[in-house]
């Protein structure tokens, strides 16, 4: 059967674009739709940073009757792009029927508008922005997603690797019982860490947010720099995660540990929206939002009461390198789940955690969290030829890099 291809140029093309997730999925109980403002924020040059140093664009596909049959966005960010081996842009919010060829023209359609724009290779499905939220292709643990982690059909998979992608790293997501004790190690490490002298764990409110968005920019700055294709967060993309968490934020989600006042390390948890978003069907009226704002007062009292709020989810937590082995990453947790327990959360999804950070993996065993799914982000090389797999981080490596650094401000300080 022939298709036809379209680029999303017009408020038609654009509907039809939202209209794709609900046919794939008309009847599937697990599947959230995500807000449909929400998506449309990240392809809006205005309210997406990204369009400063990249691009993107979206596509729908037809068949000879007109029916929707799939769709896909494509994307390329020139300061990440050029740090791999070679030019790689990616592919993202894909949908499509079970037919190998509708999904080989979308794929072909992205690999074609990449290729304009100097890209060698693609990575999906990924995101137009951070990979905290709609990043990977969901293989296993097909149940009902945590806000901002991406759902697909089980066949999306084969599509994919029928189409020549290669897996390129795994990410698992695990669950935490919290109406259960953590392990009483974590309690006793929490307690010793409060009792130093210096150390101090400390919660933003609404109005501190801006400083602790400065906070979360210097330890993510510090403790991401050893990673692969690694950028440094600007000030504008703070500015727009700050504007973003103060209609989401929960003060016991948020906690931040401090050393002698330097900023040390942070976790950043979410409430599940999904779980009142669902019944959405992603739209957001002007009476829903005002109904939404009125029953999260209170940090989302109305929601925790009635029980339609219970989850919650990790969707990053970083510590400095030099404080990486003060227990920090243990008091972080205790704090949070402690006080998220008393008021009511059942259970946190800490997710992702890509198959290259072992030490974070490890993490996660030994507070109990329990594996819950599965995502695992592609690529693909339009030559054919091999790449190299993301690499493993090596603690043992970057901790040598951190006292040589240490070594060499000393050294310029006895200067």
């Amino acid at each position: 059967m022939p298709y036809f291809i379209e680029e999303v140029r017009d408020n038609s093309s654009r509907s039809a674009f939202y209209k794709v997730q609900h046919i794939i999925y008309a009847g599937d109980e697990n599947w959230v739709c995500p807000l449909d403002e929400e998506i449309e924020s990240i392809f809006n040059p205005q309210t997406n940073v990204y369009f400063s140093h990249g691009n993107a664009t979206r596509f729908i596909l037809k068949d000879e009757k007109g029916n929707l049959t799939g769709r896909i966005a494509v994307f390329y960010n020139s300061k990440k792009a050029f740090n791999f081996e070679i030019p790689t842009g990616g592919v993202g919010f894909f949908e499509c029927i079970n037919n190998q060829e509708a999904a080989d023209m979308l794929f072909n359609t992205a690999k074609e508008w990449l290729t304009k724009n100097g890209m060698l290779a693609m990575d999906g499905p990924i995101n137009f922005s951070e990979n905290d939220n709609f990043w990977g292709l969901l293989v296993e643990g097909f149940s009902q997603p945590a806000y901002g982690m991406p759902y697909n059909k089980p066949y999306y998979r084969e599509l994919f690797e029928n189409y020549g992608f290669k897996l390129f790293f795994e990410q698992i997501s695990n669950e935490l019982d919290i109406s259960q004790p953590l392990p009483e190690r974590f309690a006793k490490i929490s307690q010793w860490i409060t009792q130093k002298e210096g150390y101090r764990f400390v919660r933003p409110n609404l109005e501190q947010l801006s400083l602790f968005g400065k906070a979360f920019q210097e330890v993510y700055n510090d403790a991401w720099q050893f990673h692969e294709n690694f950028t440094p967060i600007s000030d504008e993309q703070i500015e727009k995660y700050v504007k973003r968490f103060r209609f989401i934020a929960i003060d016991a989600f948020l906690p931040f540990a401090y050393v002698n006042d330097e900023p040390a390390g942070f976790i950043i948890c979410v409430p599940d929206l999904n779980q009142i978003f669902k019944p959405l069907k992603g739209s957001f009226s002007i009476f829903q939002k005002l109904l939404f704002w009125w029953r999260s007062r209170n940090q989302f009292e109305w929601y925790r009461k009635n029980k339609i709020l219970t989850r919650g989810r990790v969707i990053i937590m970083g510590v400095k390198p030099k404080f990486q082995k003060y227990g920090l990453e243990s008091g972080l947790i205790y704090q949070s789940v402690t006080q998220a327990a008393e008021m009511g959360f059942e259970k946190i999804e800490l997710s992702w955690v890509g198959d290259f950070n072992p030490k974070m993996r490890a993490l996660h065993k030994g507070v109990g969290a329990k594996f819950v799914r599965k995502h695992v982000t592609f690529r693909i090389r339009f030559d054919g030829k091999e790449w190299s797999r993301s690499e493993i981080i090596a603690v043992d490596t970057r901790d040598k890099i951190v006292k040589e650094r240490e070594e060499q401000l000393k050294k310029k300080e006895g200067e």
